[in-house]
Formats: structure tokens, sequence, C-alpha cells
């Protein structure tokens, strides 16, 4: 569907939405607001809930950055903007990539009229090329990444999607092994470093909460500068939804860790972290509002490294009405005091499925990797002081569906209902049910389903003839100039979501 340019006044009209902020991400604040745009997470395919234009969005004076999801392949290069693709041109000899002279328009719109950060986001589900067999290779994709996507180079041929207009920045959001990931990043970060503008490009990047990240770990470990990063708190035990209110410590909660990391680990020593969340209660396992989210944003706050909260994704928030107001607000409250005393000493070694579907919310698969970490945890030191210690091994590889024994509550849709450390209840509110995704998460949803978290741009619902192999659960079955099998692996379907992608689910 392609939208009129009389939607970019849409903001103006959602009143309720605006406010006064500051324009762009700034690293000397704590109250960045960066919310996910391109995927058309809420999965309406017309109206005001449906994703529209990038420039619409970039008028709410409360969000500072907008990372455009996807550039889900690199060598080939590939992009994925689910709705707004439709008003995008494939390159002649890559029907993979788009040219978008409309995300083109509102970049610059964005930046110039309203000082918005605005990233290109490296990865997502679809992305599945694993990498590169070697350090060259990595190096030589990082210089087309920036010759799409960077500042316009005269003796350049590259086919860039977004025509003369230049991104404020590179977003790895890679969700599965990526092979020398470490060097792509250095690379992108050199050329960041010797860029002959004057403007600021920033590298950031969104690791899961569990540490160390099983996707981007490589180039979080100390050898990539980032500027910012954008951590997952949900779909994982070490969320906001595991957050105990009124307790000085967190046993599962771990904002703490990625601070000492930004302190002792990160490249970047002045690196900020922002907070992600779920911007609605379908956006990701362990939605979180109302009083316990303030009080999980007050406790990060004391944290010198935090640096406001993300969001997954813009057609979820604005489906949400209130909430950014909600977050903007508990942005503004005051940080409570260190903690004092206790002693909380935490090590995890988990299988930690992560993906992020063509257009929708962040979940999880049931491809594992094993992570582990030894951290201790001393409060009545400066926050995030770490100590190695003691050692506990939890694993799981496993991901299945499961009904656990009921307790005296029914837990709703999406939320959680079992994982390692959790006490609350482990019953679906009918028609529910209670899917594990990992060692740490389990929520509820509807039907006996794979353990994918549902995550949809969708409007209509196509079953194409069959023609070559099944293609498993998120793969692509169709799409303008896709000529690969179009029949879905039983459940699934092939589901619509432009006219350039189509995928199983």
């Amino acid at each position: 569907m392609r939208f009129a340019p009389s939607l970019v006044a849409m903001a103006g009209a959602l009143a309720g939405l605006l406010g006064t902020a500051q324009a762009g991400y700034n690293a000397n604040a704590n109250n960045n607001i960066a919310i996910y745009w391109g995927q058309n997470s809420y999965g309406q395919g017309s109206g005001p809930l449906a994703q529209q234009r990038l420039a619409s969005y970039c008028a709410n004076t409360n969000i500072n950055i907008i990372p455009i999801a996807f550039m889900n392949g690199i060598t080939p290069p590939m992009t994925n903007f689910a709705n707004a693709g439709d008003s995008c041109t494939a390159f002649a000899g890559n029907s993979w990539l788009l040219d978008c002279p409309q995300i083109e328009a509102d970049i610059k719109t964005c930046q110039s009229q309203y000082g918005k950060t605005i990233l290109i986001s490296l990865g997502g589900a679809t992305y599945t090329q694993g990498g590169w067999s070697s350090t060259s290779a990595a190096q030589a994709a990082a210089r087309q990444v920036w010759d799409m996507f960077g500042p316009v180079s005269a003796s350049s041929s590259v086919q860039r999607p977004f025509g003369s207009a230049v991104v404020d920045g590179f977003d790895f959001d890679f969700e599965a092994t990526t092979n020398n990931v470490a060097a792509f990043g250095q690379a992108l970060r050199s050329l960041i470093d010797s860029r002959s503008v004057s403007k600021p490009i920033y590298l950031t990047a969104a690791p899961q909460c569990v540490y160390p990240d099983a996707a981007n770990g490589p180039a979080l470990q100390g050898v990539v500068a980032f500027d910012f990063i954008m951590i997952q708190f949900y779909n994982n035990w070490c969320g906001t939804s595991n957050f105990q209110e009124g307790s000085s410590t967190q046993y599962a909660f771990n904002f703490d860790v990625w601070d000492n990391w930004a302190k002792t680990v990160s490249a970047n020593p002045n690196v900020k972290l922002l907070l992600g969340i779920p911007a609605n209660t379908g956006a990701g396992g362990g939605y979180t509002s109302g009083s316990k989210l303030k009080a999980v944003i007050n406790w990060s706050k004391q944290y010198s490294s935090f640096g406001g909260v993300m969001m997954w994704d813009m057609s979820q928030l604005y489906a949400n009405t209130g909430f950014l107001d909600e977050v903007v607000s508990d942005l503004g409250g005051s940080p409570p005091p260190p903690p004092t005393t206790t002693t909380t000493i935490r090590t995890t070694s988990s299988s930690v499925p992560r993906t992020t579907s063509s257009s929708g919310q962040r979940t999880t698969t049931s491809s594992s990797f094993r992570t582990s970490t030894t951290s201790r945890r001393t409060s009545s030191a400066a926050p995030g002081t770490t100590t190695s210690t003691t050692t506990t091994r939890k694993t799981t590889s496993t991901t299945t569906t499961a009904n656990p024994a009921p307790t005296n509550s029914l837990v709703n849709e999406w939320g959680q209902c079992g994982g390692e450390g959790y006490k609350g209840p482990t019953q679906c509110k009918p028609p529910f049910v209670c899917v594990v995704h990992s060692n740490w998460w389990a929520d509820c949803r509807a039907g006996s389903v794979t353990t994918t978290q549902k995550k949809t741009t969708t409007s209509t619902t196509a079953k194409p003839a069959p023609t070559g192999p099944l293609v498993n659960q998120w793969g692509q079955c169709g799409g303008e100039g896709y000529s690969g099998s179009t029949q879905c692996r039983p459940p699934y379907n092939c589901v619509v979501q432009s006219k350039w992608w189509a995928d199983c689910r």
C-alpha cells in the first residue's frame, strides 16, 4: 500500500503523543528515546494503526532516535521495510535491494526539520548469511555498507537505497551467529572515525540482556567502540518483567551487569546503555508498564551508563495510546540512592535463542546459543562492581510447548508463565497455552505453537500452489522477483508482508 504525503502530518493529529524534548541522540543525557521503524509489527495493513511513513513519526518531539529496520542481507545486499517497501522499487540486477525515494526524502526531513538521529539497522531474523568467511571479506562488506548509506562518494557506483540521504549511524541487530562480526565492526568504526564530513555518525548494537550476547557478542568484547547500545530487556529471564520492586538488589534483571560491561569491557568507556522494552503487549514477551516500569527506569538511572529507553516498535507504540507519555514521565524522575550492604552472586550458562522476524517483535526461536558469565555484584560498592567468585551452570538446548500445573491466578496473553527462577502463576487464561522459549522464559500465547513468538506485519494470507521444496518457518515464500519455493512446511502459511516479501508463519 502507498501512503499519501499528507500522512507526514499524522503525528500532529496524535497530540497525546507529542511534547517538548531534545531533538536527536544526546550522549550527555539519560532520557534519550529510540524507537525502531520499518517492520509494521502491529500488523495492520491499512488505516491509522498501520505503519505510516517515517517523517510522520519524526514530528513527535519525544522521539530522538529512529533505527530503520532492516538491511536484512549484506553480502549480497538486501533490504526489507514491510509495507513501507510498497513505495520502493527494486534495483536493476538485484530484486532484493530496494530503491526508496520516499524514505530518502523522509530521512532528510527528519534530520533537517526535526533534528532526529536516523540509523540503518543491520540484521533481523531474515538475515541468514552467517557473516563472512574471512576478515578481508568482512572488511569489504563494511566498506560496501558505508558506501550504501554513509556519505555520498563520487568515486563509488554502489546502489544506494536511500539515494543521497546519509544516515546518522549503523545499528547491529544480528539475531544469530555472525562470523567475523568483530572485523566487520572494526572496519565500519574505522570508516566512521575517518569520515570527511563533520556530522556525527554513530555505531550502535541491540544485544539481548543475557550476557554475553550470543549473536553480537564477539564485537562487544572490547574490540569495537560502540557509541551506545540498546539492550533487549524482554523475551528473557533477565528482562524488566522479573524486576523486583522495592528490592535494593536484583537477581534476574541485570542492568548492573551491562553497566559493568560499559565500564570494564567496552572499547568505549563512555558508551551509553538504553533500556530496551516492548512498546505494547504483543510487541515482546515481558511487556512492563505502570509502577513497575517506573521502578525499573528509576533503578536503572542510578548507573552512570544509563542513557534512556529503546522501544520495539513504532507501530506497536502508536497502537498503545499513552505509553510514550508514560515512558517520558518515568525518565523525568529522580534515581534512587545506590543500594547498600547486600551481595548477590549470579552466573548463567544458558541457551539463548533469539530472532527478529522480517516484520515484528524481536523474539526467540529454536536455534540455541550457549553463553556464560560469572559475576558478583557488590551493592555496597559503586553500582556495577564485579569480581569473579562462584559458578552455577544452567544449560538448555530445547524449545518446547508446555502446560505447567496451574496456580491460583490465570496469566493473560503474552504474560510470563514459566522460566527458571520464576515464581508466579503458570496457568494461562484460555484459550492461551504456556509456550517455553528458553531456560529463562515462557509466555502465554494462542494455540500449541512452535517456539517463535508471533511477529506480524500482514493484512493478507496467501497459499500459493506448491512449487519446489517446502519452506521452513520465517523462510521467504513469495514477493516480486522471488523465484523459489512458495509452499510452506505445515502448519505454516505463506503470509504476504509487502509486494516484495512473503514468508512462512
